[in-house]
């Protein structure tokens, strides 16, 4: 199932017919053969899945009518922000990809001052675009039926200068600190997660982090790459409080 199960743009209703998207129609059609008269599964982003059925494949793209919908049920029962310092190569794409597998809800990129990588304005939204494209792929895969927003990215003194919301645990990674996760009381609210890039947070974005109300843990007694150090956390705090 996992394999024709792709995420539509335009909203899903029972009984309507929809345009599949670009990459859909071509997976669909071209990588897994599907022609009219079989079926898919489509969802938009919204909590649910919906049965279709393929009733046109032309060259110009595909339609498939709506037959049925039902909830799914599988988001992890802790809402984790994702803070992650924009890392280079291939390593914020893994990053994004399996954040999103493993359940976060919204990612926002960070410039820190250790980051390697240099976005302008244009660069940035192209990014966003391409990384939110790696969203997709991972619900697709992994069944997630509610769509993970990637926002612009900022500075943390930008972001911290945003009031907090209500009863969130805000944490960053530190490999000096002592703490543990498991030693902090389980979350009632949102949780945010603060990653550096390449060479963690600087001392000065550390000092930020905590007087913002981040509170400092680490992933044991070795240096994880960047790529590595939130996926650890991300788990562990599925393990802790989360559905593992």
């Amino acid at each position: 199932m996992s394999n024709l199960r792709f995420y539509s743009p335009e909203k899903l209703r029972v009984g309507s017919t929809v345009k599949l998207s670009d990459n859909a129609s071509i997976h669909a059609t071209r990588v897994m053969r599907l022609n009219v008269g079989d079926k898919l599964f489509l969802f938009d982003g919204n909590g649910r899945d919906f049965e279709c059925e393929l009733v046109s494949v032309q060259k110009n793209g595909s339609l498939a009518k709506v037959l049925s919908m039902h909830e799914v049920k599988n988001e992890p029962p802790i809402n984790i922000t994702l803070l992650l310092g924009i890392s280079s190569g291939d390593r914020m794409d893994i990053g994004v990809q399996k954040a999103v597998e493993l359940g976060v809800n919204r990612i926002i990129p960070i410039k820190t001052e250790r980051s390697v990588v240099k976005l302008d304005v244009e660069k940035a939204k192209k990014r966003v675009e391409h990384w939110q494209h790696i969203v997709i792929a991972a619900c697709e895969q992994s069944g997630r039926a509610v769509l993970p927003i990637v926002e612009l990215p900022t500075t943390l003194s930008s972001f911290c200068a945003k009031p907090a919301a209500k009863n969130i645990t805000r944490i960053t990674l530190d490999p000096l600190n002592s703490k543990r996760l498991a030693d902090l009381t389980k979350p009632i609210g949102e949780i945010e997660l603060l990653v550096g890039a390449e060479g963690g947070l600087s001392a000065n974005e550390l000092a930020l982090a905590s007087q913002q109300g981040f509170i400092g843990v680490q992933l044991g007694k070795r240096i994880l790459r960047t790529e590595t150090a939130p996926l650890a956390a991300i788990a562990t705090m599925n393990t802790l409080w989360g559905d593992f």
